[in-house]
Formats: C-alpha cells, structure tokens, sequence
C-alpha cells in the first residue's frame, strides 16, 4: 500500500518539518500542503491523499470541523491530529478521536524537538501503511471458527461476573466512547481499561468518558482502592495491575513496545477474578492483550474480541483469535449487549 500524504497545517515550518520527515518514510509519498481546514477540503480532489495529518488549531477552519467534514465525505481517508501537550490540547484530542481521527501525533513545544515529531509520524504511517497490507490480513474463516467453536458454546454465568477488562490500541478511543457510554447505570463491578496512549492524555481521555457514563469513571492511581460502579483507566507510560483491593501503577519495563500493557492488566485480573471474569479487546496494532487472553480463558473467564470489519486495525483481536484464546467474536454493539447481560440476568433471576 502506497501512503499518499498530505500536510494540513497554518505553520509554513510545520508543513517543511512534517513533509521532509514523511518524504523519507518508505511508502509514503507528500502529495500536497494545505494551510487551513478549509484549505485541505478545497484540494482534496486535486490531491487524492489515503492520510492526511491535521493541525487543530488553525484559522479560517480548525482542524475539528474540517475533520468531521472528511470523514462525512471521505471516510476511507484516515487524519492524523497534531496537538499540544496541555489540558486543553488533550481534550480537543479526545474529541477529534471521538469524529474518527485515526490517531494523533503529540506536538512538542519546543521547535527544537524535531525528533519527537517525526519518530511519531514514521510510527504512525507505517501503521496506516500495514492496515491493508500483508501483516494486518487476517483469514476470515479464524472469525467464523472462533464465533462457532466449542469455547464459544461454554456457558458463562453473568450473574457471578466480578469484574469487566478492557483492552485496546489504533481505533481504540471511539468504540470505546460507545461502549463505556453504554454500559448500565446498575453495573454493580468494577471495569478496567487498558488504552494505548501517551502520558498526559489519559486524563482528558477519562475525563471524557466521565462526563458522558452513567458510572464514575477515574484515570487510575496507585493504591486506589477498587469499587464497584467504577470504570478505571491505565494512566500513559505507567503499567496498571490488580492486586487485592486496589490497584498498583508501575513504570517496569515497555511490554510489546508499549506501556500500559493490556496483557500486565489482563493476567493481574484473572489471578484475582478467576471463572468471574469477563475480559475484551478491541481495535489495536500489535499482539497486547492475546497473553492476557490466554490466561483468562485456562482459568475460566470469558474472552470477546471486536470483529475484523469493525475494527481500524485487526491486530490485537486478530492475533487473539489466531491463539485461540477467544469465545465469541463480536461487534461493539454486541459486545455493549454482552456486558449489559451482567445486569439483565440478575434481574431475570
């Protein structure tokens, strides 16, 4: 696959900065500048980019409003945001990954720092780059197999689930908007969620989910105590376990590359809720989570990973299908259903 990029930002030394970098990324070829949201819709047809990467604040349009606008009209584009490292950049992220940014790249302050931008950016193409290529493809009938294998007609009782895990990366931050957005105001459990994201971000991230759940939900500290009703998030570069009744961040070592792992979380939970455990993953590069998945399964919980043609990348639920260590494959909606199960058979019973 062929990136064809464009650069959509007000700053003329952003646009050389990210062009130059980009133009050296195998795959990838800059076919054009924009200097505004508008700007970036206008050469759209002229241009024809598969990525574009989008500057939020700029004049005459800002990178959000032309973002909803792209993805109304050409959805198959995928945009990249850059945005600042403070509490308002952050928010304004999560927003844009709520429309349907694919990911964001995170602007440092200091112009100095060109190095910072660019390691991103080549880390982030080369993701849009795999999305259709040969890493990413995955056999569809690993789907079918998991959606009708014997694992998947184990009987999972719902009335004793203690606690929900979640797991996600590229794409994560929209389903999950949609899921944690739907879960029931009566969810008596705690839920945990591993999001693969920077340092700084998880806040507004939590945040966000906050201002729109029936639940409370918390960027995680260390030595928390762990309640019900309660949806915690892995704060960015700290790894989140469970042990006992409360939860302990640590910065060990990167696992896959990265930190938060879904896998520490994942492991730390089946050893403490067994059979009772209902784990999830979703959207995301890589292998995190798979592992995890794997011990959850041997002790008896319940695995769900997101379906291939909702996901932005395959990966993680991909590579869990391929171990083996999935009972049903499923769509957000069906996944949102599955958790509001826990409520719904207490109420039957």
């Amino acid at each position: 696959m062929q990136v064809r990029l464009m650069v959509v930002d007000d700053s003329a030394f952003m646009r050389k900065i990210i062009s130059d970098a980009a133009s050296e990324i195998e795959g990838v070829t800059v076919v054009g500048t924009a200097r505004n949201g508008q700007d970036a819709i206008d050469s759209i047809d002229r241009y024809r980019p598969t990525v574009i990467t989008m500057d939020i604040e700029m004049p005459k349009m800002n990178g959000i409003d032309a973002l909803k606008i792209i993805k109304r009209n050409h959805p198959d584009i995928q945009v990249i945001m850059l945005s600042s490292h403070s509490v308002e950049g952050s928010a304004v992220t999560m927003e844009a990954l709520e429309e349907g940014a694919f990911d964001f790249i995170e602007k440092s302050s200091d112009r100095g720092d060109i190095g910072f931008i660019t390691s991103q950016l080549e880390s982030k193409l080369q993701t849009v780059n795999q999305i259709d290529g040969k890493t990413e493809k995955k056999d569809r009938n690993l789907e079918v197999r998991a959606e009708k294998s014997e694992g998947a007609l184990n009987v999972f009782d719902y009335r004793k689930t203690k606690a929900v895990v979640m797991g996600a990366s590229t794409g994560g931050p929209k389903v999950l908007f949609q899921i944690v957005r739907a879960l029931p105001k009566e969810l008596e459990i705690p839920v945990f969620i591993v999001q693969h994201m920077p340092k700084g971000f998880t806040k507004s991230f939590a945040d966000r989910l906050d201002s729109e759940c029936p639940l409370r939900v918390v960027e995680a500290e260390d030595g928390m105590l762990i309640e019900g009703r309660t949806v915690y998030v892995a704060p960015g570069d700290y790894h989140m376990t469970i042990h006992g009744a409360r939860i302990t961040l640590d910065q060990k070592p990167k696992l896959h590359g990265v930190r938060p792992a879904v896998d520490f979380l994942f492991e730390s939970a089946s050893e403490k809720y067994g059979k009772d455990l209902l784990a999830v993953l979703f959207t995301g590069m890589g292998k995190d989570g798979a592992d995890g998945m794997e011990k959850i399964k041997t002790l008896g919980g319940y695995t769900l990973a997101q379906s291939k043609d909702t996901c932005v990348v395959y990966g993680m639920p991909g590579y869990a299908v391929t171990k083996g260590v999935v009972d049903e494959v499923l769509k957000p909606e069906e996944i949102s259903e599955e958790i509001r199960k826990i409520v719904k058979v207490k109420k039957w019973s």
